[in-house]
């Protein structure tokens, strides 16, 4: 009889788990919940579809239902199969992120939510039942600045004595050959320095990435804008706080966490005008926004910006300071919470 049952049915690590783990951590400690699906770290173990709908059957005490939370195509349509025809007393809340048309399935879905909550203003003109635009938020505890950065990135055994990274899948949309491009410009101007590119390609995109290190390969910069492949969620704050910068120039992104986690590490970031990036940067205090294909400007903002001591040090302080004052998950989870309370007060 939990009051809350939040949904992760995809076995990958996406980003879509790591937002709804950063919120869950939060949520789990003032509210009887669970998570229904596969893992995801610091979470409460978590229990099968089959379960939860058990669960669901009562209300919970001095609840008139449980609440379903859903972010995704199957867990929507698992929840809708709870609600609709087994009858079961819950009311289902979906976060979209999206900032285009969905297709016509995922429309049919969203229409069939009890609540949708954006996490733009922009994502909201797209969903209906629109309860509340509430921004993902970084998780400040577990992304903290280093004590000693070059310490962090010497541990790391990447080489160099300064790290930079842009991190996502390895294909287009992601900008991947954008990142490629600017690195194989900075790097001669900046000794030491080491790129990861963080990720894996699909087979769908194996050639892409083949192509982008053939283009490393001829410029002899193999050992310098490296591919370590994918890395573990329990990875990823140290690797953050080992980093310098990050530099995310995607073609689309419906939100993209990656600046904000660098922005909790204290690191500012270079970023493509797309998903919330404009928004993290406030006004260019915590990241720059480049144009779009313009891996010279790229080149020159990093290194204009990574060979200035004051002006670095200054963007890294604002950055964990907004990334805990308005992009926290603390901060999305009261939102979030706000939506449940509206439902459970409708009854």
């Amino acid at each position: 009889m939990a009051e809350l049952f939040v949904t992760n049915l995809n076995p990958r690590f996406t980003g879509v788990s790591a937002t709804a783990a950063n919120v869950l951590r939060q949520q789990a400690r003032f509210h009887d919940l669970h998570l229904v699906g596969h893992p995801l770290p610091g979470c409460p173990a978590p229990i099968s579809v089959a379960r939860a709908r058990a669960l669901s059957r009562t209300p919970p005490p001095d609840r008139p239902f449980s609440i379903w939370h859903v972010r995704r195509n199957p867990e929507m349509r698992a929840a809708i199969w709870a609600r609709d025809v087994l009858r079961l007393p819950i009311r289902i809340v979906f976060t979209s992120a999206a900032q285009r048309r969905h297709s016509a399935y995922p429309r049919w879905l969203i229409s069939r939510m009890d609540a949708v909550i954006a996490t733009t203003h922009s994502a909201a003109g797209f969903v209906p039942h629109v309860r509340a635009v509430v921004p993902h938020g970084v998780d400040t505890e577990l992304f903290t600045p280093a004590r000693d950065r070059a310490a962090d990135w010497a541990a790391l055994g990447y080489g160099g004595t300064m790290g930079l990274a842009t991190v996502g899948r390895i294909r287009p949309e992601k900008g991947t050959d954008r990142f490629v491009a600017a690195m194989l410009r900075l790097l001669p101007r900046l000794p030491g320095t080491v790129a990861l590119v963080i990720g894996r390609a699909t087979r769908e995109h194996a050639g892409f990435q083949q192509q982008l290190q053939e283009q490393i390969a001829a410029a002899r910069l193999t050992d310098r804008i490296l591919f370590p492949g994918e890395v573990p969620a329990d990875r990823l704050p140290s690797l953050m706080r080992a980093l310098s910068l990050v530099v995310q120039l995607p073609r689309y992104e419906g939100y993209g966490m990656v600046p904000l986690e660098g922005m909790a590490s204290g690191l500012p970031f270079i970023g493509s005008d797309a998903g919330y990036y404009r928004a993290f940067s406030v006004d260019g205090r915590t990241g720059v926004i480049v144009d779009q294909d313009s891996p010279d400007q790229v080149a020159d903002v990093t290194f204009g910006l990574l060979t200035d001591g004051a002006r670095y040090a200054g963007m890294s302080a604002a950055a964990r300071e907004v990334a805990c004052t308005r992009f926290s998950a603390a901060t999305e989870a009261e939102g979030i919470e706000a939506v449940y309370r509206q439902l459970w007060q409708a009854g």
